[in-house]
Parts: structure tokens; C-alpha cells; sequence
């Protein structure tokens, strides 16, 4: 079967969703000379103030979904909570990639969490809690109660030790499924972020390495400096989801190293991410514009780092250093223009970009 014709520069690239991951890849559609239209709810969002148009509509609005789909040529999503139906409605009138399939399995951890087994991509041990039999018969202790839908950035999860708190936990949550998580004792968390084209082909970034602190990651180091063996299992998860998945787009798969050298996948998420916003400054081609080489049928752009770097996040009034920031040479700053830096809000990002030789070398 043929594929597609590319998508020329001058089409125009409709984005569900209006926050800095839709801002960050209308920067990188405009220097490649597309247009981005933002399908968003809100009355003001910040991909809107890069984007050519903003349709405000609720994502079950069935006429603003097909008003915004007649806009573009092509369509995808900036963040994986949005409603499988406003997706399916969307692709009646346009092509939407990644598509369906993705988001229905990144927005349930037990569908996600078998999903990566069916491909051989080891996973911590868990178990659903759907009752309080399952409450009862719980044995992924010590672990992680996560809600199965919804949650992120550390939300809609509670660490638990044993079936006493298991079940005040899981009260707490407001009795939903759930799926509980044994704990895993891990040196440090990894993510790989792989695109993967019209075409078939993939390109896995450089493998990250992560700091969270209270359930938000805050950091993400490149080169990672871990063993050869520990990176080519990383790089080997990531292509086999996104060639498992059939997307075609980007998806980030975050892993745990455990501390004896196995690699255990954690989540998905079909979509730009935040351990990838170092290759805007550090990479040839950044993740972002990756994502719109992808959605519109382009040849996948070269991944080798430039320079060694650190991403850190600027969360609540840390952006508010930002001459700081512009003072370093070695910084480069990355603000999204939100107005309320509320704590835990993800205000920006600095990347520090370091030249050196081994950074100019490294792919992995």
C-alpha cells in the first residue's frame, strides 16, 4: 500500500490541547513553515499565543471538533487525557496521529501495564484494586496505589506499606479501580523518547536521565552515564512500543533501572515529554520538531546530541529568576508565558547546554 503524500510547508497542523507541550511544537511547526490551529476549551492558552488560530470548544462539542478539523490537514494531541471520543470525532474529517489506540491505552494503567508485557517490556509487579477483596487479597506490598485513569505529576497516588493503609489509601481515592504497584528498588529513572514515521521508521533520542521530586520531574541529565547495556535495553522498549502501538508521532516510555541493572517500564505518554525538552538546545533535531516531521509524512530528522546538557524545570515562582538564568552563558531559557505561578505549576524550563566532546559524540 502507498503512503501518503507528505504534507508540504504551508499546511496547517490542528493541536488538541493548549499548554506549553502545543506552544513548544507550534514554535517548531512555524520554523519548518506550517501553521498550527489549537483546539483548546479554555479562553486563553499558551499554545494559542504562538498559533495561527484558537477554536474554543468542549472536546464533546461534535461541531466545534468538525469546524477545527476543516481547518487543518492534519491533527494531534499534547497531552494523553483527552477523550477518546473527541479523537474519534476528529478523525471522521482528518487524519489524527498518533491516533486512538495510544491514548486508550496510556489513559488506563492496567490496560498500559499489559499492553507493555504482551510486547516483553518488563514491568514492576501490580495488581488491580477494583474492591475490598482485592483490598483484602493484596500482596505487591510495600507499594504504589495509583488510580487506573486520570493522575499525573505525583496526583491520584499514595505509597502504602501495607493492607491497613492499602485500604485507608485507597478510601482516600474515593474507592475507584485502581492498580497497585510493588515497590522497586531502583538506582534511577530513565525515559526514551521515539519517534517514528509515516513510514515505518524510528528514531530514539538519547536516554535521559531523571529527577523527580515530589511525584514532578525536575531535572534530566544528558548523556545519562549508565551503562551500555542498561541504555540499549532503554532504546529497545522504546522502538518496540512505538512500533507495538503503530503510531506514528512520538511517544516517551519512562523506565526504572533497577540496582541490579534491570530496566522496568513505568508509564507512557503518546506525546511530546518533558525529559525530552533538552533537545531543543542539545540535539539536532528536537523532539518537537520531530512530532511534526512524523504527523506530516517528512523523513525523521538526525538525533545526535550537540553538547552535554541539563533540563531543569522551573516550577511556581522559580521562573521569577530569570535574569538569573539570562546571565549564564551556558543557560537557555524557555519561559510558557503562564500568568499564576501556582506551586507545582510548571512554569518554564533552563536547559543547560555544556560543549564537549563526549556530549558531541553520544547517542545513547
Amino acid at each position: 500500500m502507498s503512503l501518503p503524500k507528505p504534507l508540504p510547508p504551508g499546511s496547517t497542523i490542528g493541536i488538541l490541547g493548549g499548554g506549553q507541550l502545543g506552544r513548544m511544537t507550534a514554535l517548531a511547526a512555524a520554523r519548518l513553515g506550517y501553521r498550527c490551529v489549537i483546539f483548546a476549551p479554555e479562553d486563553h492558552v499558551v499554545a494559542a499565543e504562538v498559533a495561527a488560530g484558537h477554536v474554543r470548544g468542549a472536546y464533546d462539542d461534535t461541531a466545534a471538533l468538525a469546524g477545527f478539523a476543516a481547518q487543518v490537514d492534519v491533527i494531534t494531541y499534547e497531552f494523553e487525557n483527552v477523550p477518546e471520543a473527541a479523537v474519534a470525532e476528529c478523525l471522521r474529517h482528518r487524519p489524527v496521529r498518533p491516533g486512538v489506540r495510544p491514548l486508550h491505552l496510556a489513559q488506563h494503567r492496567l490496560r498500559e501495564k499489559a499492553f507493555f508485557r504482551g510486547l516483553g517490556i518488563g514491568t514492576a509487579d501490580y495488581q488491580p484494586i477494583a474492591n475490598a477483596a482485592d483490598v483484602a487479597a493484596a500482596t505487591a506490598l510495600p507499594g504504589i496505589l495509583k488510580t487506573c485513569t486520570e493522575g499525573y505529576d505525583g496526583k491520584g497516588q499514595a505509597r502504602v506499606s501495607g493492607r491497613a493503609e492499602l485500604a485507608t489509601a485507597w478510601e482516600k481515592l474515593g474507592r475507584r479501580e485502581c492498580v497497585l504497584e510493588a515497590l522497586v528498588d531502583f538506582q534511577c529513572e530513565i525515559s526514551a523518547i521515539v519517534a517514528r514515521g509515516l513510514d515505518g521508521a524510528t528514531r530514539c533520542f538519547p536516554i535521559g536521565l531523571n529527577h523527580h521530586r515530589d511525584g514532578i520531574l525536575r531535572t534530566t541529565i544528558v548523556p545519562s552515564g549508565l551503562p551500555a547495556g542498561s541504555l540499549a535495553t532503554a532504546e529497545r522498549f522504546g522502538v518496540e512500543l512505538a512500533n507495538g502501538l503503530e503510531l506514528v508521532g512520538l511517544v516517551a516510555l519512562e523506565m526504572f533501572v533497577t540496582k541490579d541493572g534491570h530496566v522496568l517500564a513505568n508509564e507512557m505518554a503518546p506525546r511530546p515529554h518533558n525529559s525530552g525538552h533538552w533537545t531543543i538546545d542539545a540535539c539536532a533535531t528536537s523532539q518537537f520538531e520531530q512530532l511534526v516531521r512524523a504527523i506530516c509524512g517528512l523523513p525523521l530528522g538526525p538525533i545526535e546530541t550537540m553538547a552535554a546538557s541539563r533540563m531543569e524545570n522551573l516550577i511556581g515562582n522559580e521562573a521569577d529568576g530569570w535574569a538569573r538564568y539570562l546571565a549564564d552563558p551556558t543557560a537557555r531559557l524557555h519561559l510558557y508565558g503562564k500568568g499564576d505561578a501556582r506551586p507545582g505549576r510548571k512554569m518554564g524550563h533552563v536547559t543547560y547546554v555544556l560543549p564537549s566532546a563526549a556530549g558531541r559524540r553520544s547517542t545513547t
